[in-house]
This record gives C-alpha cells, structure tokens and sequence, in this order.
C-alpha cells in the first residue's frame, strides 16, 4: 500500500510540475507579445480593422455620333447610420428631426424610427442600414437630414456606392460598345469601345478614404472626408448612327432567324470619312435566339469566297494583263487544274465569255482561269500586289481583337499549284468582314484606302480631350482607268448579274456576292454542308455615301445558302431603309412636330415610372427597352432578364406583387 502511495505522489508531482513549466511559458510568451512584439501585432489588428478603402471612379459614358447615351454608369448608395459614435447630447437633440425626415421620406411613423435606432444605440450597433439602391439626388437628400449632415464622425452618417454600367439601347451594337472584363493575367478579355478606351479614358482614377471594420464586410468611415478624391473617366463620342445602327440590327436578326444561321454581322461604314456608322454581330443560343455574342466582323478572320474575286480581277487590270472585253473560256461549267477540278454553280457553265461577264456571274472557272495563266509563272506578282494593298496585314483599328488576314505566298506550308487559282475566287486565303469591307469602301471612295473608324472625340464635359480624324492607309489603290471598269462591273452585278434580284430602280447599288464552302475539310461535309454566304458594296452608285458589308454563317441549306439570296436582301434592306428613313440630304426639317398619340404614351409610362416603386408593374405591351428602364430604376435592386427583343408579352412577376431585393425577374419579348 504504501509503494501505491508513493506511485500516486510522484505522479501528482510530475503532473503539477508540468503545469508550472506551461504556466510560465504561456507568461513569457503574453509577456513577450506585449513588450517585444506588441507593435507588430498591433499594427497587424489596424491593417485588418483599419484600411484605406477604394472609392471606385465613376466610368466615363459612351455616346453615338449624334450625343445619344449607349453606354453609363449609373451611382447607387445604400445609407446606414453608425447608432454609436454620436455623443449623448447630440445624439438627444437630434434624433426627433432625424427620425421625423426618415418619416417623411419612408413612410412609417417617425416613432418606429426612433424606436429602433434608439434599440441600435443601446445593442452598440454600429452599422444600422437605413435605405438601399438610392440615386444620386435621394442620396443628396439623405445626408442633408437632422444628425446625418453632421457626417460620420459626429453624426454616425455611413455611406456605401456602387455603380452599375448601363446600356440604354438595349442589345443594339451591345458587343461593339463591349464592357472591360479581365482575365488572371490582367488583360482586358472583352473587345469593344468600352474595353478599348477603358484605361487610357474612360475608368477614370480611383480615390481612398480611411475607414474601420465593424462587422462583417461593413466599414465605417473615420474621417469626414477622402484622402484621394476619385476622379471619373471621360466620357467617348463614337462614330455609330443609331438610326443606321437600329435599321442594321433588325435587318440582319430577320434574316438569321429566317434562315436558322449559325451567326452573322453587318457593318456599314461612311465612305468618305471611314466612319463606322452601324456594326451588329449576332450568334445562336441554344435555344434559337440571337444576341451579341462575338465580334465576328472585326475579330473572325475566314475565307471570303467570292467577295475576293473583285480583288484577284482588279490585280489583273491593274498589271495590264487582261481588259474587261478579254474572253476566257469557262467551259460546261467544269475544268480541270492541277488534277483537282473547280466547277461553277451554274449547271452547264457559260462557255466562252468576257472578263467582265464573269465577274458578273461570279465564275470561279473564269476568275482561276484568269489568274493563273498570267500569273503561275511569276506568282509573286499577284502575292505582290495584294500586299500593296495592305490586305496581308490587321487594319490597325482601335478595337481590341482584330483578327489576322492570312495571305499564303511560295515557300509557305499551304502554298501549292493549285493555291493561285483557289485564291482567285476567295479560298486558301482569310480576311476579317471588316477588312474586306475597307477594300470594296476604297473603291467607292475613288481609290481612297482609309481606316475604319469608331471613334470622333474623346471630352471632359464639354472639353474636348482628344479628337480623332480619318487616317488614309493608302491614297490610292489604283489607276482611274481600273477603278472605273471595277465599279461598272460592280453596278452591273446588281443590274444583270449575280444579285439582279436586288435590283430596284428606285436606289441604286453595287457590290458582289459571295458563297463559300466552309469547314470542307470535315469529313461529314456531304452530309452536313455547311456555307458562309456575303455581301458587299457600297450606295448610291453614283455618289457613293456607304459601304456595307454583310456576312452569314452556315445558313440552313434546306431554306438557302446563296449571297443573293441570304445576304443580299439584308444590304437592301439597310440601304432602303437608309434611303427612307435617313435620306442622303443635307436639308434639315423642323423638330417643332408633337404628335398626340406619342405625348399620350410617354405620360402613360413616365406615370407608371412615378408610380411603381417597389411594387411589379405590368410591362406587357411596352416596348422592351422601357420595360428595362422602369425595372432597372426601381426602389429594390432585382435582377432583369430579357428573352427576346421587341415588344414585352409576357412577365415572370405578376402585377402588384412587391418585389424583393436580388430577385429575378424574366420578362419575354416577341
């Protein structure tokens, strides 16, 4: 018993004595934080309860050539009052009034109001929220009421903004305008305007103001003012037309939806000056809409088909090698090159005929015809003269994501015998929509080659910051001579040849077809052919103001897969509307025209918008960007999404159900 004893007292000694040791350790380690580390720690606790927190810049807008907004920044503020920080006396004096304005402007009772800021108070709550997603003047508003106007030091005033970048076209020219989107790396994963100019002009400089955690993700202001104040971005003026913009949209979508495609674009661009004046790009979902998923005619390089013929029998007047009256022989509409046959559309071919008649036709026998025999001996001549053109090059625009023109010359991988001929009508060869486009406006703008352009100015206010002007890449592309037997063709494509079905003698057009296999090499091909139809040229033919390009991808080929007939109405269509709703003129009317049935619908709606705060209105019947707008601006911050475009038919949200903050609401359009 007495050897167990023992046992038992050593333990307890072994036991306490390890205590001890701990007991001294963990003093020596509390006195070693408080006086050997203590201002490491304590600056660490400052640095992640006290920080310079960022003031976002406000996000420069973008306008269209004639000032109407495409793209803005709209502030929102959420206003909280820090319950505490007051002293007794002024909070005492105060807190009536405060609560009698929040009152006034909320709608309960000022007792409720004192009842819980006052219970804030007691529960130290330093963060007590009282209104959120507010604009600007309501926020202006708010911090002029009783104790908030003090700030946020003497009178606890906590305020919190954001932005939200708004487009209010809607989805028109939406991918052009684009937004700054980044990737890991930093870089701007989003072409457009908006991510373009976003550095250089419109994001502006962000400010910092000192502020302290309170809970969690809630700061508190410390001082009543910014140490760095945010300086917003410029504001950018593009050169797109919202009238041609709208008319270009709409005829494109038309014609995809007809036609089940797989994506298009549209650009129109004034001649003279390389304006772009519209530019829309659409693609499929998966559930058979359309919207602005790429920026296909400036990023999507491809073989251009017969739109380059126009290039390969200009090189050839050009060099002198042949005339319009030149006659090639096309065959039965088959013929042999290099052991790889090329044949034309038209079933048993066109025989003999002239150069001219075969542009007309867009013979691809008669183009390789051409291009070969004078140029397979020496094939740098024709490499050569594209090149003096500037078609193997990216046009150098603003846009980010241009893509690249692949122009194969000898020595080079693809190059081969049969590589001339498939150039001379658009294969073996890539350019962007846009790049061919500044080729055929060159040639309507008297051989003038310039670069397309989006912007005209870049201003502070009223200030003008920068201004940017026509470049000329290249003063002429050719002789006189060639330049007038090339656009005589070109009309009479459109009078008698490939696109006479647009022809209307009551406008006058010129431009090319084109109709290019693509994705050939696929082995399903035949079973599954898939085309990239196109049109391009400019109007009037006489005085030339636009040139336009439209192009189509894989067309359903049970409904049609030609130029003429897929993207050729769509040119008409632009010009036509252009022509009646934009005459080319230089008169101006009177804007002093009211119209009652206009007046009567916008006070229906600015009712409506007066109307509906937090509560859903009914959108159906309203066009689809005023049912944005009234949503968007509402009192809750919810979450919009649009099916369709047009006009509203039907709503997720039944009327008068009161909406909640990050709801969604589905609104579908015809």
């Amino acid at each position: 018993m007495a050897v167990n004893e023992k046992g038992i007292l050593n333990r307890l000694y072994f036991i306490t004595g390890c205590m001890f040791v701990f007991g001294l350790a963990v003093m020596f380690k509390l006195l070693s934080i408080q006086y050997l580390q203590g201002d490491k720690y304590r600056a660490l606790v400052d640095k992640r309860d006290i920080q310079d927190i960022t003031i976002p810049a406000n996000r420069g807008n973008v306008y269209a050539n004639d000032g109407s907004l495409l793209a803005t920044s709209i502030p929102k503020y959420n206003i909280a009052i820090d319950a505490v920080t007051s002293q007794q006396k002024t909070f005492e004096e105060f807190i009536k009034p405060l609560c009698d304005s929040l009152s006034g402007y909320l709608g309960k009772p000022s007792k409720y109001y004192e009842k819980e800021i006052r219970r804030a108070r007691l529960n130290k709550n330093q963060y007590y929220l009282l209104i959120k997603n507010i604009n600007y003047t309501d926020y202006v508003r708010f911090r002029n009421f009783p104790l908030l106007e003090r700030g946020a030091i003497s009178g606890g005033l906590i305020v919190e903004q954001k932005t939200k970048r708004e487009f209010p076209m809607g989805n028109i020219a939406r991918r052009t305008i684009g937004y700054e989107r980044f990737d890991d790396e930093g870089n701007v994963t989003r072409p457009g305007i908006d991510g373009a100019f976003g550095a250089k002009y419109l994001r502006g400089t962000d400010g910092k103001r000192l502020k302290q955690k309170i809970g969690k993700n809630k700061w508190k202001p410390l001082t009543d003012f910014n140490q760095i104040e945010p300086k917003d971005g410029y504001d950018v003026y593009t050169t797109i037309d919202i009238n041609i913009q709208d008319i270009a949209h709409h005829a494109l979508l038309k014609q995809l939806d007809k036609y089940k495609a797989e994506h298009g674009c549209v650009v129109v661009m004034e001649v003279e000056t390389g304006e772009i004046r519209a530019i829309s790009n659409l693609g499929r979902t998966s559930k058979g809409r359309y919207y602005e998923k790429l920026n296909y005619a400036v990023g999507e390089s491809h073989e251009p088909g017969s739109t380059f013929k126009v290039m390969a029998f200009m090189a050839a007047l050009e060099d002198k090698v042949i005339d319009t009256s030149t006659i090639v022989d096309t065959k039965k509409g088959r013929k042999l090159f290099y052991g790889r046959y090329i044949h034309d559309s038209h079933y048993g071919g066109y025989g003999k005929i002239s150069a001219a008649r075969a542009m007309e036709v867009s013979s691809n026998i008669g183009l390789a015809t051409i291009i070969d025999e004078h140029y397979s001996g020496n094939p740098k001549k024709f490499i050569d003269r594209i090149k003096e053109w500037k078609l193997n090059k990216p046009l150098g625009i603003s846009i980010i994501g241009e893509g690249d023109p692949d122009i194969p010359e000898p020595g080079d991988k693809k190059w081969s015998k049969n590589a001339l001929p498939s150039m001379a009508y658009g294969y073996n060869l890539e350019l962007t929509p846009l790049q061919t486009l500044a080729f055929y406006n060159a040639i309507a703008n008297d051989g003038e080659l310039v670069k397309p352009r989006f912007l005209k100015a870049v201003k502070e206010f009223d200030k003008e910051i920068e201004t940017f002007d026509k470049e000329i890449i290249k003063k002429n592309i050719c002789s006189v001579e060639t330049l007038g037997k090339v656009r005589e063709v070109l009309k009479n494509i459109v009078v008698r040849g490939t696109g006479e079905k647009l022809y209307s003698e009551n406008f006058s057009m010129a431009g090319k077809t084109g109709t290019a296999r693509t994705e050939y090499w696929m082995k399903d091909w035949e079973k599954n052919k898939r085309y990239v139809s196109s049109f391009s040229g400019y109007f009037p033919v006489e005085n030339p103001k636009y040139s336009c390009i439209v192009v189509i991808h894989n067309p359903s080929t049970e409904i049609g897969y030609y130029g003429a007939d897929v993207t050729g109405p769509v040119f008409k269509r632009i010009a036509q509307k252009i022509y009646t709703d934009t005459p080319l003129t230089n008169e101006i009317n009177s804007l002093e025209v009211k119209s009652a049935s206009v007046e009567k619908e916008y006070d229906a709606f600015y009712q409506t918008a007066r109307t509906y705060k937090t509560i859903m209105p009914n959108v159906v019947g309203l066009p689809a960007m005023d049912a944005l707008a009234l949503l968007e601006n509402m009192d809750v911050d919810i979450k919009v999404k649009l099916d369709g475009s047009g006009v509203i038919k039907a709503q997720s949200v039944n009327k008068s159900e009161k909406l909640k903050n990050n709801q969604t609401v589905v609104l579908k359009a015809s």
